[in-house]
């Protein structure tokens, strides 16, 4: 479900006072050393069950968003008072000291909306921190659960079956897997790029949440706008689900397969390239994209699977994304060896 008109009013409410302090958000709490044990402590919702945003805490959509066992997503951006962030071209926007994104995660369960749990990336003096929040069986508050933790859930997706599966909060770690960049945590969602979609970017500038419209080179497409070319949306759906690992910085730099929506190189991507490291992983087969044959590449073998060792990516998912599979297969099959 797109947010897009819940964007923009939010946005023209949170900001049509002008320049005010922000109502509630709690600076401090943010900034601070501490690991605050519930989501309530930052004042970023209005309302106890975490649906209403305060004052300058902007919803976003991404135009390709990770995915996440189907889960739905609910994303703001919070800067505080007097600051800005900067654009960088169509890559991440740079954050400043004090901000928050902040991540629900739920399902539609029983006919109403049901959130599971709320992530929330904390920019402070010392670099940015990850915290996963756990909401009560109530929907009352979200408590820190630096361990993570495993959550039955019997959800329908989105072609109509239903899947009963153990949901995974990450533990404190296992975010610094995906959120890693040279070492450092890093957030990975809100790239220009991914953001072009309903005129959110120029929104962002106009409200004086960014200091400028950023030049976007490369739009990722819209998920699910079969009238982009298949390249465009094969590549974005690698940009936002494996690039955050598979890029010269990432966790899994030492694979040599680098799946960010600039890299030009086809050997890079994956065309016929062997696997650095010969294994399970490769399922007996020789490239990681082999050029008209998905079902002979490794990248469709390792995304079809759910077996530890296999299964990529490695976190973030306990079901097969039929989907995103098919997508990459299509782009696959339409390969000549030439690519």
């Amino acid at each position: 479900m797109r947010l897009l008109l819940s964007v923009c009013a939010v946005l023209t409410l949170a900001f049509s006072a002008g320049a005010r302090e922000p109502a509630g958000v709690a600076d401090a709490v943010i900034r601070s050393d501490g690991l605050p044990r519930l989501l309530s402590d930052y004042h970023f919702f209005r309302d106890a069950s975490g649906w209403q945003p305060n004052e300058r805490v902007i919803p976003y959509q991404l135009n390709t968003p990770l995915f996440s066992d189907y889960a739905e997503k609910y994303r703001y951006i919070y800067v505080p008072e007097g600051e800005q962030a900067t654009a960088n071209g169509d890559g991440l926007l740079d954050f400043p000291v004090g901000s928050a994104l902040i991540k629900s995660f739920g399902y539609e369960i029983d006919g109403k909306p049901r959130l599971i749990e709320t992530r929330v990336l904390l920019h402070r003096a010392d670099g940015w921190l990850a915290l996963p929040y756990v909401w009560n069986a109530e929907q009352t508050e979200a408590k820190l659960k630096i361990a993570g933790e495993r959550i039955p859930v019997t959800f329908t997706d989105p072609s109509g079956k239903q899947r009963s599966i153990n949901y995974g909060v990450p533990n404190k770690n296992q975010c610094k897997e995906c959120h890693a960049l040279s070492g450092a945590v890093t957030p990975i969602g809100p790239k220009a790029r991914n953001l072009t979609d309903g005129g959110q970017l120029e929104d962002f500038a106009r409200l004086g949440l960014i200091d400028a419209v950023p030049a976007v080179d490369y739009r990722v497409p819209v998920w699910g706008e079969t009238s982009a070319p298949l390249n465009d949306r094969a590549r974005g759906y690698l940009d936002a689900n494996c690039a955050h690992c598979h890029n010269i910085n990432g966790s899994a730099s030492n694979s040599g397969l680098f799946l960010t929506y600039e890299e030009t190189m086809p050997v890079r991507l994956g065309i016929n390239k062997r696997p650095v490291a010969a294994g399970r992983g490769s399922g007996t087969h020789d490239f990681d994209i082999a050029p008209g044959d998905p079902e002979g590449s490794i990248m469709i073998y390792r995304l079809d699977s759910l077996e530890a060792g296999i299964s990529m990516p490695e976190v973030g998912r306990s079901v097969v994304h039929d989907e995103g599979v098919a997508l990459l297969s299509q782009w696959i099959a339409a390969m000549d060896g030439k690519d």
